[in-house]
């Protein structure tokens, strides 16, 4: 049975950091790709940043409020995945959730094509 688990949010203030984490047990994600979504309430869920397996290397790409800031990552030994956050705004304030696709390792932009999806956490920044 294949589990996301997603971790490290919390409260934080505008300006400070955060990392979160997904840790995959019973998937192997080394070919496929894998993303971070945020949802605040009563909004779509959005894509953060995203990883994607290609033979010269992981590629990345990361939603237009986020660039700059947000560092996504992963670590083949560990099975993990991380989304470092920099300059947290208030507007970054929502349920992020990792999440990776079963049959691809091209990196998708879209909820709907990842499989296998985290818990969620939360990340709340005050102003």
């Amino acid at each position: 049975q294949v589990r996301l688990a997603d971790s490290g949010g919390g409260l934080v203030q505008a300006g400070d950091s955060l990392t979160l984490s997904c840790v995959a047990s019973g998937w192997t994600f080394t070919y496929y790709a894998m993303g971070w979504f945020r949802q605040a309430p009563g909004k779509e869920r959005e894509f953060v940043a995203g990883i994607g397996w290609s033979r010269e290397g992981d590629v990345t790409d990361y939603g237009d409020s986020v660039k700059g800031r947000f560092t996504i990552s992963r670590d083949q030994a560990q099975n993990k995945m991380n989304l470092q956050m920099n300059s947290l705004k208030p507007d970054d304030t929502a349920v992020y959730y990792c999440a990776g696709r079963s049959t691809s390792g091209v990196l998708a932009l879209e909820a709907r094509k990842y499989t296998y999806w985290g818990q969620g956490t939360q990340v709340t920044v005050s102003s």
